[in-house]
């Protein structure tokens, strides 16, 4: 659904000189997969962020088919699921196909780095625990019981608040995550019948800014293929964001339905997996 949030500071209109106390510029960053012809933000950054340091590869993402001969029902029990890792090296794959990922995983290790999903959007319950999602937009707090929805491309890191922490996560590669259309009207706003409406969606409501530039910070990119793995350590990190125009960062209630961008029913799993 359209919206808008703004952050920090912005300028009174767009793509305009945006200067900073000493007459320098800001740099303003554009954030979107289409351009200007879809959902996009606005990012004024106090360093380009597009300085690089080094472009390398950081690791495959191998995925392990368990192959059956007869397509049948199976009860995953995930409740004892192994602790360890963060919550990103510390995902452990149940179900996958060319449209999503779903994955769960009970994190023992903080995130020493920032980590950017090129590839899907992500969507993360919280089943236990509470804490703070650090991104590009500001923070984001988060407890037990909310969807944490990151668009694609986002830099961000979860900083857990409490020693237990549990996370669903679904990866959607089908197209964005967004309320079925059976939930909408024609211009997006959420119908009478929606389980949850604009009051429940909450955006990041504070944004730390930090004038320093200080080491470069490590982007973490996970590829599927092996051939396409990079890992980009860059001169700015997204702590020095003066103020965004706000995409969709969201934490959604527990009740909400979701589906992906391409159908208005819940998505289907077609390949499965055992831990």
């Amino acid at each position: 659904m359209p919206s808008y949030h703004s952050l920090g500071q912005v300028p009174p209109k767009r793509h305009t000189q945006f200067r900073k106390p000493d007459g320098s510029l800001y740099s303003e960053e554009l954030f979107g997969e289409e351009g200007f012809s879809g959902v996009y933000s606005l990012l004024y950054h106090q360093h380009p962020p597009t300085r690089v340091t080094r472009i390398a590869k950081q690791s495959d993402v191998c995925r392990e088919e368990w192959p059956q001969e007869t397509h049948r029902h199976h009860h995953l029990k995930t409740h004892a699921a192994a602790l360890g890792g963060d919550p990103i090296e510390g995902r452990r794959l149940l179900m996958y196909n060319t449209d999503c990922t779903i994955s769960v995983v009970r994190p023992t290790q903080a995130m020493e780095y920032f980590y950017r999903n090129a590839e899907a959007d992500e969507l993360l319950f919280v089943h236990e625990g509470q804490g703070t999602l650090e991104t590009t937009f500001g923070l984001l707090p988060y407890r037990e019981g909310d969807y944490l929805l990151v668009p694609r491309g986002t830099t961000y890191r979860v900083a857990p608040g409490s020693p237990e922490q549990r996370f669903l996560v679904v990866e959607a590669f089908g197209g964005p995550i967004e309320p079925p259309k059976r939930y909408r009207n024609a211009f997006g706003q959420l119908l009478e019948h929606s389980p949850y409406c604009e009051r429940d969606l909450h955006a990041p409501t504070e944004l730390p800014v930090h004038e320093e530039r200080g080491e470069p910070v490590q982007l973490q990119y996970r590829r599927l293929r092996a051939d396409h793995g990079p890992g980009a350590p860059a001169a700015a990190g997204p702590s020095d964001v003066r103020g965004p125009a706000f995409r969709r960062l969201l934490v959604l209630p527990a009740q909400a339905g979701l589906s992906s961008a391409g159908g208005s029913g819940p998505v289907q799993p077609q390949q499965h997996r055992q831990r």
